[in-house]
């Protein structure tokens, strides 16, 4: 591991939220954005590191080409892997340049807008099904699993040719792979199942190729140059599958939450449906659910302001932080549907930038159009105090979302 003994630690990574306020992140981050250009920090997995916490600070950082993903998200928080091991391949997540290039090109045609729009009708039907289960059923029901998780599980086995008799499975699994307090044995031994998983299913499509984005990924990568290895396929798929819900699942499960919290807002969005688009954008600011952050490693010396940072440092980019700064998002602690559509963060930035964003909106925006206007008195069933978060989580979110409404 880098040795970064010598950069002298000044406070505490940011991780606790405001008392009564849990849509909002550390209170600490404003000072920071006002206070200082850079900002040293113990993270909690005993790394220490810069964080950069303004909006243009964090654009610049994600955007910086001498600034290595290879830790990626999160282990800054969570000490999950030898910093000095090599990358895994087909870990797209830690690979730079032209390895990361290579496969980004494989998956980029998967993720195009025109695609992910050939979906929105499907989609729709998943959520207006689902709907109809839950007014079915009556209420009181836990939105979050009855509506948040299986929407984008349902969308993701259609979109990997996953069974969906699986889905359980693989809930499960991907909710301890994107915990922070996990055991280490018990994440170990849910990674080597879910790998197995992965394995079975590639080499399935590999002998029975389908119509499904694993199928033709095999056949892209077999027509190119470099074809993808088995172990490739594996992570790739890995990591498809467990982004490709857990965030989205999340955003619907909070963003609910939040606009519960927020009647004025929810009402313009109820009364009209075409701010579904705007409120997506705005919820994703505003709850900036990978709340802890990306890592980087700096691979060279870099001139920042008055300081240097020396090759092999670490930065955390906090997008969170990035989100609410006021220079750029006048009013950032407050929810507003209607703001003018400046690029967030909430996706990253740069060449790593999430390359599901396009499906992750359609889903969010056909939920947004849908679930107030068709239950248009959705209302908590417990007491807000009652409503759990994942504190502990990669991706922030609710564990459950008790509701009820009119008959």
């Amino acid at each position: 591991m880098t040795d970064t003994s010598s950069l002298p630690t000044t406070r505490a990574f940011p991780t606790a939220r405001p008392a009564g306020c849990p849509f909002d992140p550390a209170e600490d981050y404003a000072r920071f954005r006002t206070e200082e250009s850079l900002t040293r920090v113990s993270c909690p997995a005993g790394i220490d590191a810069y964080l950069l916490s303004s909006y243009d600070e964090v654009r610049a950082l994600l955007n910086d080409p001498r600034l290595s993903s290879r830790a990626a998200v999160s282990t800054h928080v969570v000490l999950d892997r030898d910093l000095d091991a090599p990358t895994v391949p087909g870990s797209i997540l830690h690979l730079d340049g032209p390895a990361h290039a290579r496969l980004r090109r494989m998956l980029t045609p998967e993720f195009t807008v025109k695609r992910m729009q050939a979906l929105r009708e499907y989609v729709r039907g998943l959520i207006d099904e689902r709907i109809d289960a839950i007014l079915a059923k009556g209420g009181p029901v836990d939105l979050y699993q009855e509506f948040a998780l299986p929407i984008p599980s349902l969308v993701i086995c259609e979109l990997l040719g996953v069974p969906y008799a699986d889905r359980d499975r693989f809930q499960a699994q991907s909710s301890i792979l994107v915990s922070t307090d996990a055991a280490p044995e018990l994440m170990a031994a849910t990674s080597q199942e879910v790998q197995q998983y992965i394995a079975g299913l590639v080499m399935t499509k590999m002998a029975e190729p389908a119509d499904d984005l694993l199928s033709r990924l095999i056949q892209r990568g077999n027509e190119s140059e470099t074809p993808l290895t088995l172990e490739e396929l594996i992570v790739l798929g890995l990591s498809l599958l467990v982004a490709g819900h857990e965030t989205t699942a999340n955003m619907i499960g909070l963003s609910t939450l939040a606009l519960l919290r927020n009647p004025e807002q929810l009402a313009a969005l109820r009364e009209d449906p075409s701010l579904a688009e705007s409120a997506v954008e705005e919820m994703l600011r505003y709850l900036s659910i990978v709340q802890f952050g990306l890592l980087r490693n700096a691979t060279e010396d870099i001139e920042f302001g008055d300081e240097t940072i020396r090759a092999g440092e670490w930065l955390v980019a906090a997008l969170a932080s990035g989100n609410r700064d006021e220079s750029v998002f006048p009013n950032a602690e407050k929810i507003d549907l209607r703001r003018n559509p400046t690029t967030h963060l909430a996706f990253g930035f740069g060449a790593h930038q999430c390359i599901g964003q396009q499906l992750a909106r359609v889903e969010l925006q056909e939920v947004f159009s849908r679930l107030y206007q068709r239950i248009p008195t959705l209302r908590l069933a417990v007491p807000f105090e009652e409503i759990t978060f994942k504190d502990n989580a990669l991706a922030y979110g609710v564990r459950g979302l008790p509701v009820t409404w009119d008959a």
